[in-house]
């Protein structure tokens, strides 16, 4: 493969002569090699099973399952609830990752490390905290054959095993803000249905502890962080979300208040949270004893924050985008943004097309955008056709003879299929025209599909209807916690209970009288509620 790379230039447009001079033409023909000519041709590999088993819409869970392994973004490990990340997965992550990072040491934070491992006297230090998390705790009981004296718990969250040192380094006004996040993973021994990214025993994720003088520096950052999140969901995932705050009996648990970001999931009726970013107040700091001399002199407690979003991420975009021909893959975060296959026919110049298509990834990533040609001579196109759609890669190019003759290229868009013969002249413009496109189409399909299943309900008869027709449901609501749970209560079945999503920061007219959809009481907020993962 590598000789048909080190091609004369006369296969070549001008176009493409002009681009590649200095390079793979410098080296001379000595490598030589004409494609098409006396070589007795390789046989094209017959390949089967690149199709889905099951459709998006008649089997979710099944058709989910079977795109993140086809799609080469996770291979199952024997460790059920834990899953091996490919490189196709990890570079989406990554490519967030450098998006936020950047970001947040704008704001100041900076970058460290904690153990994974926790004591259990200071994982239990926090009675409300700890309690939201035990069931979940994993704990390392052994060394070898000798059983521990203390058993150690693998983090599940690491606020209790941060906070004693944010009591050692903080003492005064000047010590302060103190602002940390760490990229890391956590366990979560989880037992109902684990789920690829979804839920998992262990996951990656970063999670920010920061601790402030006062509580309106705290409430700043709990949304400056939000806002960053929501940048993470809709302009790189293209996914639409929500943001707002949690009710008292969906919050952190230890924490003040929580806000999230919250994604719904059309094909199965459920909401799920994208992302959190708590407001702790002063709960652990007295917990803890991080305590400060202020500019009086006086001895003050911090207020704190932590904040987090996890993979979780990836899969919200593989349930959000992904049809029945694999995944759909946002150009802002698909590891390869283009690829380019060539389509020789019988009696073609082989050794042109394959050096156009060489040529053409040449061009592409000087330009920065990420491209690669599927050189391979034991797959016919269309089979690479269809494994490139699996993987989700947002835009095909095509070179046949055809197109090496009226120096163009064919561009086929993954998210509608849309065909379109571009000049080789406009290459990069039209290309990069094109990714855009396609990030904005897949955030737009993806809003009129989730406003679609937004039902507005004021009773309890409308409330159960919409729930049974897999909404996302908008209610007037009295904020009472014993209201919530009473929902909870008679709406848990097969298919899991009902539950308060959020309260969305903009908040519709509520009408003076405006009754709560579930008791009847004076509502006093507009919240969203449905079943959720």
């Amino acid at each position: 493969m590598e000789n048909k790379l080190k091609s004369k230039s006369n296969h070549l447009p001008p176009f493409f002569v002009e681009h590649m001079a200095g390079g793979e033409q410098k080296k001379g023909g000595g490598e030589q090699k004409k494609a098409g000519g006396g070589g007795k041709k390789k046989e094209v590999k017959k390949e089967t099973g690149l199709g889905l088993s099951f459709t998006k819409d008649e089997n979710f869970g099944e058709w989910y399952s079977e795109v993140v392994v086809n799609g080469e973004m996770i291979e199952y490990y024997d460790i059920s609830g834990c899953y091996i990340l490919r490189p196709w997965a990890m570079s989406i992550w990554e490519n967030i990752q450098t998006f936020f990072d950047a970001k947040i040491k704008k704001m100041k934070v900076k970058n460290c490390y904690f153990p994974l491992f926790v004591s259990p006297g200071v994982l239990q230090k926090e009675k409300d905290h700890i309690e939201g998390f035990a069931p979940e705790v994993a704990w390392v009981t052994k060394s070898g054959e000798s059983d521990l004296e203390v058993p150690i718990a693998l983090r599940p969250t690491s606020e209790t095993v941060m906070y004693p040192y944010y009591s050692k380094w903080i003492r005064g006004h000047r010590d302060l803000p103190l602002k940390l996040n760490q990229w890391c993973n956590v366990v979560r021994w989880e037992f109902s249905n684990p789920t690829p990214f979804i839920r998992s025993r262990e996951f990656l994720w970063q999670e920010g502890h920061t601790a402030f003088a006062t509580k309106e520096e705290a409430d700043t950052e709990v949304l400056q962080i939000l806002e960053l999140y929501r940048r993470i969901y809709e302009e790189f995932l293209a996914i639409p979300v929500t943001k707002g705050r949690k009710s008292e009996l969906e919050k952190f648990a230890g924490g003040l208040y929580t806000t999230s970001v919250e994604a719904f999931i059309p094909n199965t009726g459920r909401g799920i949270q994208g992302a959190t970013s708590h407001c702790l107040g002063q709960n652990f700091a007295k917990m803890f004893e991080i305590n400060f001399e202020n500019e009086k002199g006086e001895k003050s407690m911090v207020w704190q924050n932590s904040w987090a979003y996890s993979t979780r991420t990836i899969g919200v975009m593989v349930m959000v985008h992904g049809d029945n021909k694999g995944l759909v893959l946002p150009p802002k975060v698909a590891a390869l943004q283009v690829i380019v296959i060539p389509v020789p026919y019988k009696d073609a110049d082989t050794q042109g097309i394959f050096d156009a298509c060489a040529a053409t990834v040449a061009i592409l990533s000087d330009a920065g955008i990420r491209a690669e040609a599927d050189l391979r001579e034991n797959y016919s196109p269309g089979w690479k056709y269809s494994n490139w759609e699996m993987k989700g890669v947002p835009l095909r190019i095509e070179i046949g003879p055809r197109d090496l003759a009226n120096n163009q290229v064919r561009a086929v868009r993954r998210d509608n299929g849309e065909k379109t013969d571009i000049s080789r002249v406009f290459l990069v413009e039209q290309v990069k025209g094109m990714l855009e496109k396609i990030q904005q189409n897949l955030f737009d399909v993806a809003k009129q599909k989730r406003d679609a299943c937004i039902e507005v309900v004021k009773t309890w008869d409308e409330f159960i209807k919409a729930l049974g027709q897999k909404k996302l449901i908008l209610a007037p609501w009295c904020d009472e916690e014993e209201v919530e749970k009473d929902v909870k209560a008679r709406t848990k079945g097969e298919m899991g209970a009902a539950k308060s999503l959020c309260t969305p920061f903009e908040q519709p007219e509520l009408p003076e009288g405006t009754k709560c959809f579930a008791s009847g009481k004076p509502a006093t907020k507009w919240t969203y509620w449905g079943r959720s993962y």
